[in-house]
């Protein structure tokens, strides 16, 4: 009796799963500085659906893999928030907030409309209209917080965000060009309408580097791609109430109206606004939040199927050109107003 005993009580140690997590972090974390184009979240995502459809994971590992899933991801949301400061974002003017607001609303909910005519998910409508519209990866996996995706719909949404920003980094340059946009108002554009906080950085500084623009595109396109960013709280906290009102109640009764997570990701933006954070805080903070991410990425990776996530491959993929197409024109018809 003892020994199995023992060996049930390993079987749940989260030890295993942490420490297999740890060495993907790692890894990922070195296919980004060999290839910056890849995150280390979309790395990490990889890694871990590697590991587990080649047959290289266990149930030892289960535990650990679904804790770095999900308690990494709150923790690295609540530390987004100090990367937030509300006087930078106030001080792009009403009329451009407001073209954000109008971008991420449309893009969000006409999302999941083109998800329903394409006979897709709600939920991976639902994440695929979060990461397009807010903040890529790392709105995914925060909406994947408070829903019950499947983590095959995870990991399609995340793909689709990394191809798709990655051609904006190739073609938004170009197209601006073309436009005869200045730097700002490209900054503008693309914060306004490329997905990752990283492909949005790419994408000014081509823009910096051609026009000789001094940091103009880039300085622009990161306040208005954090002004993005602040959406994800109350877009997570509006998706948690509807489904308070909508969904049957259960034994384990309904969730708050605004999950603990998100409640810290406002202290941290509030703390971050008042000056209340060292400056020489904010760089390792960033560190700290990638890394959180990159350990939640890879465990959401480790429970993917490969088989299940191809059934739904080239409808998808069409979603997320759909989507990308409305955040961009939505965007430029906004830019070309306030021209």
């Amino acid at each position: 009796m003892l020994p199995s005993l023992t060996r049930t009580t390993a079987a749940r140690s989260p030890l295993p799963g942490l420490l297999v997590t740890a060495a993907g972090v790692a890894l990922a974390t070195a296919v980004n500085a060999l290839v910056p184009a890849v995150s280390p979240l979309m790395a990490a995502l990889v890694l871990g659906a590697l590991m587990t459809n080649l047959g290289l994971s266990s149930p030892t590992l289960r535990p650990g893999l679904e804790f770095a899933a999900r308690g990494p991801l709150r923790l690295g949301i609540v530390l987004l928030g100090a990367q937030l400061a509300l006087p930078d974002v106030l001080a792009l003017g009403l009329p451009v907030v407001l073209l954000v607001v109008v971008t991420v609303t449309t893009t969000f909910f006409g999302t999941q409309w083109l998800g329903r005519r394409l006979g897709l998910g709600r939920e991976l409508s639902l994440l695929v209209a979060t990461g397009f519209s807010i903040c890529g990866a790392a709105a995914v996996a925060a909406m994947d917080g408070v829903t019950d995706s499947d983590e095959e719909d995870v990991m399609t949404a995340v793909a689709l965000v990394t191809l798709y920003g990655s051609l904006a980094i190739a073609v938004l340059p170009q197209a601006g060009g073309l436009l005869h946009l200045s730097p700002e108002a490209f900054g503008v554009w693309a914060g306004a309408s490329v997905h990752e906080v990283a492909q949005v950085v790419a994408t000014a500084q081509a823009v910096d580097g051609a026009q000789a623009a001094g940091g103009a595109a880039l300085t622009t396109a990161v306040v208005v791609k954090l002004t993005r960013v602040v959406l994800l709280a109350p877009l997570i906290a509006g998706v948690t109430l509807w489904r308070r009102r909508t969904a049957a109640p259960s034994e384990g009764g309904r969730p708050p109206v605004v999950p603990l997570f998100v409640a810290g990701f406002l202290a941290m933006a509030a703390l971050r606004s008042l000056g209340v954070l060292p400056p020489a805080s904010l760089a390792v903070l960033k560190t700290a939040e990638t890394l959180l991410f990159t350990a939640a990425l890879f465990g959401m990776g480790a429970a993917v199927r490969l088989r299940a996530l191809l059934r739904t491959g080239r409808r998808a993929v069409t979603l997320g050109a759909l989507s990308t197409a409305l955040v961009t024109l939505v965007a430029l018809a906004g830019v070309t107003v306030l021209a």
